[in-house]
């Protein structure tokens, strides 16, 4: 195993495809990848991988959702104290989506539709997610946008494959350096792994 490893935990799988996608660029490996179970498991969890995290480093990435808390509110109240050094809680501003987004010519050239749609703010934008599906019903490939976005009428808030499309984007296209020029909490998550990483 390498020395730049991490146990990774996350919400669902378009969290899980962000997370190592970032974690990658950045050359660490992943040992381990928990959770799938959305964020109340998280956040029940967290303690223990606080714990967890003074021998071996855990990242975990959750959604921000309501400007009420913010990032480091939630930190503080998940771990239930002070958080360990290797513990790399890490919350995305608004959500995840805003940190897709955040690739602004990147997205547009995957959803075809002009990057003037995008705003230079994505963590400014409160439900990325509700966004991020407009976004797609603009698209001029009819297909994608009948994966990503729900059918009229559907129960489902998202389309069929909507964490398959968007986590292949993010696998083969989505510019991590890019998106961390527009996302200030992307840019910030990218700064402490570096850190710790290099020193």
């Amino acid at each position: 195993m390498s020395g730049r490893s991490v146990i990774l935990a996350v919400e669902d799988k378009l969290g899980e495809a962000v997370s190592k996608r970032i974690l990658e660029t950045l050359g660490i490996e992943v040992s381990q990848c928990l959770g799938l179970k959305g964020k109340g498991y998280l956040q029940n969890k967290a303690p223990s991988f606080n714990e967890t995290a003074k021998r071996f480093p855990v990242f975990m990435l959750t959604d921000q959702d309501t400007p009420s808390l913010c990032p480091p509110q939630l930190v503080h109240s998940w771990t239930k104290g002070k958080r360990n050094a290797m513990f790399f809680l890490r919350v995305a501003v608004m959500e995840v989506e805003s940190w897709v987004i955040a690739d602004r010519r990147g997205l547009a050239g995957f959803l075809s539709i002009p990057l003037h749609r995008i705003p230079e703010d994505t963590d400014a934008i409160p439900h990325a997610k509700e966004f991020l599906l407009s976004l797609a019903r603009m698209s001029k490939k009819r297909r994608l946008c009948n994966e990503i976005v729900p059918a009229p009428g559907a129960t489902s808030k998202v389309g069929p494959a909507y964490n398959s499309r968007l986590g292949e984007f993010v696998y083969t296209r989505w510019n991590v350096e890019l998106a961390a020029s527009v996302s200030v909490s992307l840019r910030r998550a990218l700064a402490q792994l570096r850190t710790f990483y290099t020193v």
